[in-house]
């Protein structure tokens, strides 16, 4: 697929640029839009012209609110980034298998559980590998089919319950969000997992479906609802496997924290995950990698959508992310370091070795990211020279569809 090329001095920036046009068309003021979301006048003014990111939940729900739209209208790609024909032609294709399992008409094939649970296993666990997407791409539509068709069957259903909270969470959710798939798609993934948990009807399978569902609606914007979802869970932790879906629904609650601009509640849901990943150690029940490596990264990430970057760059020397077992969290934990890293003091340089590391994990990812395509448009507007590093940073902007 060829990538649509957007101007950085005026396009590239598709939040900031979205921000702009919403504003002028609602003939409200740079000052006036600014101070109903929270932030100075100059911070705006920056966004909009694409030299500081928009990278911050909590901003963008401000932002949205106040202009009244979903925040999902800031951060979609109206133009997708330069990717594959494959994983395009795949969205579309778990869209078509989406509206067939809601008609009642899946159109797959009735199978032995011991069949779908090998093949939904194996669709998870590609997570753990090197950068599979495309992999995970040609099989997902008809492992949709073939589940819901053996689910209707009424045979094995409670196993087949918790694979279908297991593949809509772990497998297709997570995919799309991956993959830069459209809100809509993934918000059905979350309704199918969360109706399939409500049928099984055990704390673990509402806990994975409510893991799932928490990145949908903060896209959202849905504060409260998502909110109401984790204090409608309750997880044990007397086994080590329950215990770390626990840590993840604590990780969960402090994210929303963070976008709800609450950092007291942010630090208290990580202290408490971090109380249980010293119980637990590295794990990966339902291959959600739970652990005190991944505490670590998702202080990073709530340092981020604060706006501390020092934190979360000092929080980044302290972890090694090979340790942790899904490939995927290994690029995000070098993305959020480099956007940690573009926003301190003479470490630009720095910035661009950890996104490029992102992008050789999971180019994909940062291509169609939207907070890492923002910190990359940061960094082409700010940087000038046309050094080693100046290619690499330009390197990974083409590849992102943004012009250099």
């Amino acid at each position: 697929m060829r990538g649509i090329f957007v101007d950085v001095g005026e396009d590239a920036r598709m939040m900031g640029r979205r921000v702009r046009q919403l504003r002028n068309s609602r003939g409200k003021s740079l000052r006036v839009v600014a101070g109903l979301a929270g932030m100075s006048k100059s911070k705006l003014s920056l966004i909009e012209r694409g030299e500081v990111a928009l990278d911050s939940r909590s901003d963008i729900i401000a932002l949205a609110n106040v202009l009244k739209v979903a925040p999902s209208e800031l951060t979609k790609l109206d133009i997708p980034a330069p990717g594959d024909g494959v994983t395009d032609r795949a969205v579309e294709a778990v869209r078509v298998a989406f509206m067939a399992v809601d008609h009642d008409q899946p159109g797959g094939e009735v199978l032995p559980v011991e069949a779908v649970r090998t093949r939904v296993f194996a669709v998870v666990d590609l997570r753990c590998r090197r950068d599979q997407q495309n992999e995970a791409a040609a099989v997902l539509p008809s492992l949709i089919r073939d589940l819901h068709t053996s689910l209707a069957a009424g045979r094995d259903v409670a196993e087949l319950l918790d694979l279908a909270v297991l593949l809509h969470t772990q497998g297709t959710g997570a995919w799309l969000r991956w993959v830069g798939g459209p809100l809509d798609l993934r918000r059905d993934a979350a309704r199918l997992a969360r109706q399939a948990a409500h049928d099984r009807d055990t704390p673990t399978a509402r806990g994975i479906a409510t893991v799932g569902t928490v990145g949908v609606m903060l896209a959202a914007g849905t504060l409260d609802l998502v909110l109401g979802e984790l204090d409608s869970v309750a997880v044990p932790t007397a086994s080590a496997e329950s215990a770390q879906l626990a840590g993840m629904l604590a990780l969960s609650r402090s994210l929303v924290a963070a976008a709800d601009r609450r950092p007291a509640d942010v630090d208290a849901a990580v202290e408490y995950a971090g109380e249980l990943a010293q119980h637990t150690g590295e794990g990966n029940a339902y291959w959600m990698g739970f652990g005190p490596t991944n505490v670590g990264l998702w202080r990073m990430a709530g340092a981020l959508e604060v706006g501390d970057y020092e934190r979360a760059a000092a929080v980044a020397t302290t972890l090694q992310p090979e340790v942790h077992p899904n490939i995927t969290r290994r690029a995000v934990y070098w993305i959020d370091y480099g956007r940690a890293l573009a926003r301190l003091r003479g470490r630009q340089d720095d910035a661009v070795m950890a996104l490029r590391r992102g992008e050789e994990l999971s180019a994909l990812h940062l291509q169609r990211n939207p907070f890492a395509r923002d910190v990359l448009a940061e960094l082409l507007a700010r940087r000038g020279r046309r050094d080693a590093l100046g290619v690499e940073l330009r390197g990974m902007a083409h590849r992102a569809g943004l012009s250099v």
